[in-house]
């Protein structure tokens, strides 16, 4: 840990003295001396970067290796966490009376008839927290949470165009009544596919077969929903961001894998100056952000800044896209033309035609979570005879961005 920590004190000194060069250079100070230093520190900095994600991957892996070094005996066998690892391990025929009647009155789970397991609202909790780990939407998304998974309007206005009026004394007021809209967030199913586990691992009472099992739904359900409320089509799955974002920008001829300053600027202004606010981001996929980090304006100055703070600012790696650790905890952000970039890799590659850049307020996409997180265990003889104890999680989820002109995208030329 001392280590990422040091590589990560290392890229923030990094980022201050390029910053440092950036700011007191401005202007007719800017020559390329100046400049090829700033561009030699973003070397720096991506190699540590890359140094950085290589040990965030270690980190997973040390972590996989801490869950079989769970002792059972460090938590209260009644808590939530240790009444589902048990159900985990033996099922419905190993749970007590006694470990029912915990479910039901400090849990407030249930079973369903089909022999489903509500996954506790603690687990649940840290579930949908890990989800952030594996994808951007979920980190700068509003999440709604809905007890029943019935259809849900979202009212909507766009008051962007509206003004009062000036008029005379004794003159009657002009009637402008604002169009109201609706925009649905419906919830659809999303199964987390089967997850098989060796008898040998639930026999095993050291190895913590709920943290294993929860990360494995986090990572499933999560990659599923991210892709979904990034480009998903509305139907058997949730509305995607980018194809309920509005055109912003268009490439010209020849930018099909490229983007300019120019675009990026018109890209941000094609947003109204009512959403423009702090609340505003950058989302792209990674291949997209190492064309960005490389553009200079017209001074010859880079358009991109790494941030000062320690941490990883854009998301290196699957583990770590959208400024989230694999612990879930937050990182700062590198800016764009002073707003945070996101990496998202469900957005699309630089290609011809490909949307590939959105900016405006994400937090009018809204995400919805249902009920509750539904487990189902199996053990019959298809899993039986490889040694095997399966299990399959249901989530209810919905997206859709309530108001299409809070995010813009950019799209590449056809040519």
């Amino acid at each position: 840990m001392k280590s990422i920590q040091a590589l990560r004190e290392r890229r923030a000194a990094k980022a201050t003295e390029a910053r440092t060069l950036i700011d007191d250079n401005a202007g007719e100070k800017w020559n390329a001396s100046v400049s090829g230093q700033v561009d030699a520190l973003y070397a720096e900095i991506d190699a540590i970067e890359d140094q950085i994600g290589k040990h965030q991957r270690q980190i997973e892996i040390e972590g996989d290796a801490a869950i079989q070094t769970f002792n059972p005996k460090d938590h209260d066998p009644n808590s939530p966490k240790m009444l589902f690892n048990k159900w985990l391990r033996v099922g419905d025929q190993g749970m007590t009376n006694e470990d029912w009647a915990n479910i039901r009155n400090t849990m407030s789970t249930t079973i369903g008839s089909e022999g489903g397991y509500s996954v506790p609202s603690e687990i649940a909790g840290q579930l949908y927290e890990a989800m952030k780990a594996f994808g951007a939407m979920r980190a700068v998304a509003d999440i709604i949470p809905t007890a029943t998974g019935r259809p849900l309007s979202y009212p909507t206005s766009d008051g962007t165009s509206e003004t009062g009026e000036w008029i005379a004394q004794n003159t009657t007021a002009t009637a402008s009544d604002p169009t109201f809209g609706t925009a649905t967030l419906n919830v659809f199913k999303a199964s987390s596919k089967i997850v098989a586990v060796p008898f040998e691992l639930l026999q095993d009472s050291m190895i913590d077969v709920e943290a294993f099992v929860r990360k494995r739904l986090a990572q499933r359900i999560g990659r599923l929903g991210n892709t979904a409320f990034t480009v998903g089509t509305g139907t058997t799955q949730p509305d995607g961001v980018v194809p309920k974002a509005t055109l912003g920008k268009t490439g010209t001829t020849g930018q099909t894998l490229t983007i300019i300053y120019d675009d990026i600027v018109d890209l941000i202004h094609s947003v109204d100056p009512a959403y423009r606010s702090s609340n505003c981001s950058f989302m792209a996929s990674d291949s997209l952000i190492k064309v960005i980090r490389k553009l200079k304006d017209s001074a010859n100055m880079p358009i991109w800044l790494p941030n000062r703070n320690n941490g990883i600012g854009l998301g290196v790696n699957g583990a770590n896209d959208g400024g989230y650790t694999a612990a879930g905890d937050s990182v700062p952000f590198d800016t764009l033309l002073g707003y945070p970039i996101y990496v998202n890799n469900d957005m699309a590659v630089p290609a011809a035609n490909a949307k590939s850049l959105i900016f405006g307020n994400l937090s009018y996409y809204k995400i919805r979570d249902a009920m509750e997180v539904q487990m189902f265990r199996f053990t019959d003889s298809a899993y039986t005879k490889l040694g095997q104890v399966a299990f399959l999680a249901w989530a209810r989820m919905g997206g859709n961005l309530v108001d299409t002109n809070a995010v813009k995208y950019y799209a590449h030329s056809a040519t």
